[in-house]
């Protein structure tokens, strides 16, 4: 990690460098160090940088090239998920378990014994949710919790933090759930941060790191909130 920038806790959020100065490899990380208070998180999200690390390691911020990224107009809704949508006895719903759906999210998952989610994690986020920044999608099937995803709203973007499922095509219709409510509500941009082939299925692309950046200046504005709206 030879070049990176070490950042103390009691810095300010004004004291991530720029993020021209990120590694290629590994792609995109850009410091270390530094807080997870509201602060912290939204000055971050601004610019297009997001925390992502293990338990036992710092704070790790994080601005790849290119980003992955979902155009709520390009969501791919296949024939098969349509059908799960119509025939499994799916229940979509919007912060009504956000603590839930984070700690559905931070579970072990097949071959991932580990968790990026952790419990500092889990709090600073949770503290974004009660300031009305950060929200869930809940995917209920007879009033169990069986999917959901959740991320940070600001302006026009939603910036996709994590999305679990407890069954089949569960994670997808949260997905189809946001891209709708994103399409309602006039939200242009949901941040899908590292490309992944699952992502690509369901229509998310990358760009280069400067257009998402430029895409956040214009979008990340302090209008009234879309999600609320």
């Amino acid at each position: 990690m030879s070049g990176v920038i070490f950042l103390a806790e009691t810095d300010p959020p004004e004291a991530l460098p720029p993020t021209r100065l990120a590694l290629r490899e590994p792609n995109g990380l850009l410091a270390v160090g530094g807080s997870l208070t509201p602060e912290w998180l939204l000055h971050a999200y601004r610019r297009g940088v997001f925390p992502w690390y293990s338990e036992g390691q710092p704070i790790l911020w994080w601005t790849p090239d290119p980003r992955a990224v979902l155009f709520p107009a390009e969501f791919r809704r296949s024939r098969s998920l349509h059908k799960s949508i119509r025939n499994r006895g799916f229940e979509t719903r919007l912060d009504t378990a956000f603590e839930a759906v984070v700690a559905g999210c931070a579970a072990p998952r097949l071959r991932e014994p580990g968790t990026w989610i952790t419990p500092a994690m889990h709090r600073s986020y949770s503290e974004l949710h009660a300031r009305g920044d950060a929200h869930s999608i809940e995917v209920w099937r007879r009033d169990e919790l069986v999917g959901g995803l959740y991320g940070v709203a600001i302006g026009r973007v939603f910036f996709g933090e994590s999305m679990f499922s407890r069954a089949r095509d569960a994670s997808k219709v949260a997905l189809a759930r946001l891209v709708y409510e994103c399409l309602a509500r006039g939200i242009a941009l949901i941040d899908c941060q590292m490309a992944t082939d699952h992502l690509a299925s369901l229509g998310s692309r990358s760009i280069p790191r400067s257009e998402f950046e430029a895409m956040l200046a214009g979008l990340c504005t302090d209008q009234p909130d879309l999600w609320h709206g």
